[in-house]
C-alpha cells in the first residue's frame, strides 16, 4: 500500500564518510532532504564539538548580513529574490565570503560614521544660522529701548541702587538652542536660580531639524539670555548644560554677525554637497549588496547547517573517518547512495562512502509523503498526533470526508460559491502569493489551507443544491411537483393551510434535491427540514464510525495482531452494527414502507418513531397503544430480531473486556515468564516493532504487569461502549449547525435585504444599494467567516474524536530530515538541526 495510506518504511543506517568528503556529502544530502541524522554525541557540550569554530564563523557572517539587511531596509531598497537556491559553497569559499562581508560592513560603518559626523556638523551650522537670524531681531529691539529705566526693570531694584547715576550698564548674554518641550521648565529654572536677574528671549524654529543620531525630526527653539556679572554668567551656563541646551558664539557687533552669517551659509552649502555625495555612495553600496543579499543568506545558512550536522557525527580512532547514524526511507536508499557518490566526486576523494543498514528495536519516525494538495490535510491529522510507525493514515480519507461533513453543516449554494471562489483565487495565484512571504499568521493559515477551503466550498455548493438553498432562497429548476387545489385568495388569506400529499402531490419526487415548494412553506417547513437533516446526520455518523472500526482491521492485519483482530475488532464491529447500524436500517425501512399515499397499515399515520423504537429495543419493551388498523412492528419478527441483536451486542462487552487480557495471561503462564516482553505491546502500540515482520519495533517493548493490562483493557472497553452512544449523538451537530446556518441566512434576508427590496423609485435604488452593502458585509463576516469557522471546528472534532478514536493511536514522532529547503524556509539553520 502506498505511503499515502500508510507511512513509509524506514531503515536505520550507519554512514561512513571520509573527512575530506564529509562536507560535500552532507551538502548533497541536505539538497535531497531525505535523511534524519541522530546525535551520536548527546553528552558532549555544544562548545566542545569538532566544528564549533566553523559554526561561530557562520554566526558572525549572519550577524554582518543582518546588519546589511537592516541598513537596506532602512533605505527602502528592494532586495532581489530570484527564488533560486544556490548550492552550498565549498569550505574554502568561506574565506572569500568572510572577506566580502567584512569589507562591506567596514565600508558601510565608515560611511555611516562620516555621514553622522557631517549631519551633526550640518545641524550645528543650521542652528547657528537660526540663532544669528533670530538674535538680530532681539538686538534691534534692545538698541531702540536701551535707557536707564528699562535697565532698572531688567536688572531689578538692587542692581539700580548699586549703579552710579548716568552710567551705562554693560550687559552680557549667551545664545543657543533647546528642545521646544524643555523650554517652559528651563525658563522657570532660570527665574528661580537667578532670582529674576536675567532677561530671556526665545523664538521657535519653524522647520523641524533632523537628529543625526537616530534620524528623528525634532522641534527646537532659539533663546538668548541677558545678564550682568560673571557670577550670573556661570550660573546660566550650568543651567543650560543641565537642560542639554546647545550654546553658540554670537558676536555683539552687527557687522560681525553679518559676516559670520555669510560664512555659515557658505559652509552649509558645502556640507550639502558633501552629504549628497556621501549618501549617493552609501546608496550604491547598499544597492550592490541588495542584489546578492538573499543568496548570501542562503549560502551562509547552508554552511552553518552542514557544520551543525557534522557536529552530530563521531570520529573514528584514526581521526580520518566520520561515522553517522540516520533514519532513511527504505525506498530512497538508492537515491541517497547516488547523492553520496556525487558528493564524493565533488570533493575529489577516492574513498567511496559506505551506507550500511542496521538492525534496531527502536520505533522509527513516521514519514508520510505529501504534495501541496495533501499537505494541509496531513497537517490536520498530525495536529491530533503523529501516527505511530506504519499505522493507517487517515489523511487520504479525510480529503473526502472532511469537506463533505463540513458541507452538511454549511450547505448553501451562495455561501459555498463565495468560499470556493476564494480558495480558487488562492490556488490560481499560489506562486505569486507564496513568493510574498509575510508574518501575518492568519493569512498564512488561510493560504496553507487553500485546497481545503476550495473543496469545502465546492462540497457546500453541492449540499446547497441538495437542500435547494441559496442565500435562504430556493431554485425552481425543474418545477415543483406539488400542485395547489385551492384558489389564490384562499391560499393568501389562510396562514395555516396545508397541502395534502394525497391530492396535491404528483407522486414523483423532485429530480435533484428538495422540492422548492418547501422554501415557501409555513409552520411545517422547519419540522420537515429537521426530520430530514436529523436522520441523515445519524446515517452519515454511523457509516463514518463503522468505517473507522473497519480501518482498525487493516492495522491488526498489517501488524499480524490476531488477538486484537478476533477479540477487539470483531466484537466492536458487531456491537456497532447490531445496535446503531440497525437503527439506520430502520430509517430506510420507514422511508420505503410508509407514505402518506399508502393505505393502512403502511400510511403516514402508522409510521412508528425511530427513537421510541430504539429505546424500546434496548429496554426489551413491546410497543404500547398502537394506532388503530396499524401494525405494531415494521416487519415480521422485529421484536425477536431486536432482542437477539441487543443480547448479542451485550455479549460482545465481556469479550472486549476480558478475552484479550486472559489470553495474554495464559500465554505468560505457558511461557513460564513473568512477564514476557512484548505480550502487551499490541494493546499499546498496535504491534509496532522494528524487528517484526513489517519492519516495526520488536520484542523489546516496555513490559507491563497484568494488573495494568486489565485496567487498560477496561478503560478501552468502557470508552468504546459509552463512546458509541455519545459519538452517535455527537453527529447530531451536523443537523444542529445546518439548521442554525439556514435560519441565520433567512434572518439576514428577511430583516436586512428584504427592507431594501421593498423600496420604490430612485430613492429606493439608493436605499437598496446601501442595504445590499450592509447585507453583503454581514453575509461574508457572519455566515461565511464565523459560521464557516464554527463548522470547520465541529468537523475537525468529528474526525479527531468520533472517527480517529476507532483506529488511530497517534503515538509516533515525525520524520524530520536534514533539508536545506526547510531550513531556509524557517530562516534559521540551527532550528532544524538541533
Amino acid at each position: 500500500m502506498g505511503s499515502l495510506f500508510r507511512s513509509e518504511e524506514m531503515a536505520l543506517c550507519q554512514l561512513f564518510l571520509q573527512s575530506e568528503a564529509a562536507y560535500a556529502c552532507v551538502s548533497e544530502l541536505g539538497e535531497l532532504g531525505l535523511v534524519q541524522f541522530r546525535d551520536l554525541n548527546p553528552d558532549v557540550n555544544a562548545f566542545q564539538r569538532k566544528f564549533v569554530n566553523e559554526v561561530r564563523r557562520c554566526d558572525e557572517m549572519e550577524r554582518k548580513l543582518r546588519y546589511l539587511e537592516k541598513e537596506i531596509k532602512k533605505d527602502g531598497i528592494p532586495m532581489l529574490d530570484t527564488g533560486e537556491s544556490p548550492e552550498a559553497p565549498q569550505p574554502r569559499e568561506m574565506i572569500d565570503l568572510e572577506a566580502t562581508f567584512e569589507k562591506l560592513e567596514n565600508e558601510l560603518r565608515e560611511v555611516n560614521q562620516n555621514a553622522e559626523a557631517l549631519k551633526r556638523n550640518f545641524l550645528e551650522l543650521t542652528e547657528l544660522k537660526h540663532i544669528l537670524r533670530k538674535t538680530q531681531v532681539f538686538f534691534d529691539e534692545m538698541a531702540d529701548n536701551q535707557n536707564e529705566d528699562e535697565q532698572a526693570q531688567l536688572l531689578g531694584e538692587e542692581a539700580v541702587r548699586a549703579s552710579q547715576p548716568g552710567q551705562n550698564l554693560k550687559l552680557g548674554f549667551v545664545a543657543g538652542v533647546i528642545l521646544r518641550e524643555r523650554l517652559p521648565p528651563f525658563e522657570r529654572m532660570l527665574w528661580r536660580a537667578c532670582r529674576g536677574n536675567v532677561f530671556l528671549r526665545q523664538a521657535m524654529i519653524e522647520t523641524p531639524l533632523e537628529d543625526p543620531t537616530n534620524g528623528d525630526q525634532v522641534h527646537k527653539s532659539v533663546f538668548i539670555i541677558f545678564f550682568q556679572g560673571d557670577q550670573l554668567k556661570t550660573r546660566v551656563k550650568k543651567i543650560c548644560e543641565g537642560f542639554r541646551a546647545t550654546l553658540y558664539p554670537c558676536p555683539e557687533a552687527p557687522a560681525d554677525r553679518r559676516e559670520m552669517a555669510m560664512g555659515v551659509m557658505t559652509r552649509i552649502e558645502d556640507l550639502n554637497t558633501v552629504l549628497g555625495q556621501t549618501q549617493d555612495h552609501r546608496h550604491r553600496v547598499l544597492v550592490a549588496a541588495a542584489k546578492n543579499l538573499k543568496n548570501w543568506f542562503v549560502k551562509v545558512r547552508k554552511i552553518k547547517a552542514i557544520y551543525h550536522t557534522l557536529n552530530l557525527f563521531n570520529l573514528d580512532v584514526t581521526q580520518k573517518c566520520l561515522i553517522a547514524e540516520c533514519w532513511v526511507p527504505l525506498l530512497d536508499i538508492e537515491t541517497i547512495q547516488l547523492a553520496l557518490r556525487r558528493g564524493t566526486e565533488r570533493s575529489g576523494s577516492s574513498v567511496p562512502p559506505i551506507l550500511n543498514r542496521m538492525q534496531t528495536f527502536e520505533n522509527p519516525p513516521t514519514y508520510n509523503r505529501t504534495n501541496k494538495f495533501t499537505k494541509a490535510f496531513q497537517a490536520l491529522i498530525d495536529a491530533y498526533g503523529v501516527a505511530s510507525y506504519r499505522e493507517m493514515n487517515p489523511a487520504p480519507y479525510t480529503i473526502i470526508t472532511f469537506p463533505f461533513l463540513f458541507a452538511v453543516m454549511f450547505g448553501d449554494l451562495g455561501h459555498g460559491a463565495i468560499m470556493a471562489l476564494f480558495g480558487l483565487w488562492m490556488i490560481r495565484k499560489e506562486k505569486g502569493l507564496a513568493a510574498q512571504k509575510t508574518d501575518n499568521e492568519i493569512w498564512n493559515i488561510f493560504f496553507g489551507g487553500r485546497y481545503i477551503i476550495f473543496l469545502m466550498g465546492v462540497f457546500s455548493m453541492y449540499t446547497g443544491l441538495i437542500y435547494n438553498d441559496i442565500f435562504s432562497k430556493s431554485l425552481n429548476i425543474f418545477g415543483s411537483h406539488w400542485q395547489m387545489s385551492y384558489n389564490k385568495s384562499t391560499v393568501m388569506e389562510n396562514k395555516y393551510l396545508q397541502l395534502s400529499p394525497k391530492d396535491d402531490y404528483e407522486g414523483t419526487p423532485y429530480p435533484f434535491g428538495m422540492d422548492p415548494i418547501w422554501q415557501v412553506a409555513g409552520s411545517n417547513k422547519i419540522i420537515f427540514h429537521n426530520a430530514y437533516k436529523m436522520k441523515i446526520s445519524i446515517i452519515f455518523g454511523v457509516i463514518h464510525m463503522v468505517f473507522g472500526v473497519v480501518m482498525s482491521w487493516h492495522n491488526h492485519t498489517y501488524f499480524r495482531n490476531r488477538i486484537s483482530m478476533i477479540y477487539e475488532f470483531i466484537p466492536q464491529l458487531v456491537f456497532l452494527l447490531l445496535l446503531f447500524f440497525y437503527m439506520v436500517l430502520l430509517m430506510f425501512i420507514k422511508w420505503i414502507k410508509f407514505a402518506a399515499t399508502n393505505p393502512k397499515p403502511y400510511s403516514e399515520a402508522c409510521a412508528p418513531s425511530i427513537l421510541i423504537t430504539f429505546i424500546d429495543m434496548v429496554l426489551f419493551n413491546k410497543p404500547k397503544d398502537p394506532v388503530r388498523d396499524c401494525h405494531v412492528y415494521m416487519f415480521w419478527g422485529q421484536h425477536f430480531v431486536q432482542v437477539l441483536f441487543v443480547l448479542l451486542a451485550l455479549g460482545c462487552i465481556p469479550i472486549m473486556l476480558l478475552a484479550k487480557p486472559m489470553l495474554i495471561m495464559q500465554a505468560r503462564k505457558l511461557a513460564n515468564v513473568q512477564p514476557i516482553a512484548g505480550a502487551s505491546s499490541d494493546a499499546e502500540t498496535g504491534g509496532v516493532s522494528n524487528g517484526g515482520p513489517h519492519g516495526g519495533g520488536g520484542p523489546h517493548e516496555e513490559e507491563e504487569e497484568m494488573s495494568e493490562i486489565f485496567i487498560h483493557q477496561s478503560i478501552h472497553t468502557i470508552e468504546y461502549v459509552l463512546g458509541s452512544v455519545s459519538h452517535t449523538a455527537s453527529y447530531l451537530r451536523l443537523w444542529a449547525l445546518s439548521l442554525a446556518h439556514a435560519q441565520l441566512a433567512e434572518v439576514l434576508w428577511t430583516m436586512v435585504l428584504s427592507i431594501g427590496l421593498k423600496q420604490e423609485g430612485w430613492f429606493g435604488g439608493v436605499i437598496l444599494t446601501c442595504v445590499f452593502a450592509f447585507w453583503a458585509i454581514l453575509t461574508v463576516g457572519i455566515l461565511v467567516l464565523m459560521e464557516g469557522l464554527s463548522a470547520f471546528l465541529h468537523t475537525l472534532r468529528l474526525h479527531w474524536v468520533e472517527f480517529q478514536s476507532k483506529f488511530y493511536k497517534g503515538q509516533g514522532y515525525a520524520f524530520q530530515p536534514f533539508s536545506f529547503d526547510a531550513i531556509i524556509e524557517n530562516g534559521s539553520a540551527a532550528t532544524e538541526v538541533e
